[in-house]
C-alpha cells in the first residue's frame, strides 16, 4: 500500500498512549492499533479529525503516501 500511517510517530511525539488517545477520539483501542498498525482499509473524515484534534496535528501529520 502507498498510504503509511504514522500514527505511532505523532503518539510518541505527543507522548500519549493508545489507550488516553482512544479515550479522547471515542473509538476502540483494536481499531486505533488497525490504524497504527497500517492495516485499516480506510478510515472515516470524522475520525480523522478526532485524531487530529486530539494530538494537536494534520491530517498530513498522520498521512504519508509514498510510491510502491
Amino acid at each position: 500500500m502507498a498510504i503509511i500511517v504514522n500514527l505511532d510517530v505523532m503518539l510518541a511525539k505527543r507522548k500519549m498512549s493508545v489507550t488516553e488517545l482512544s479515550e479522547k477520539v471515542g473509538i476502540t483501542m483494536a481499531n486505533i492499533s488497525i490504524l497504527k498498525n497500517g492495516k485499516a482499509k480506510a478510515i472515516r473524515f470524522q475520525t480523522l479529525n478526532a485524531i487530529c484534534e486530539a494530538l494537536d496535528c494534520q491530517p498530513g501529520d498522520i498521512l504519508e503516501y509514498r510510491k510502491d
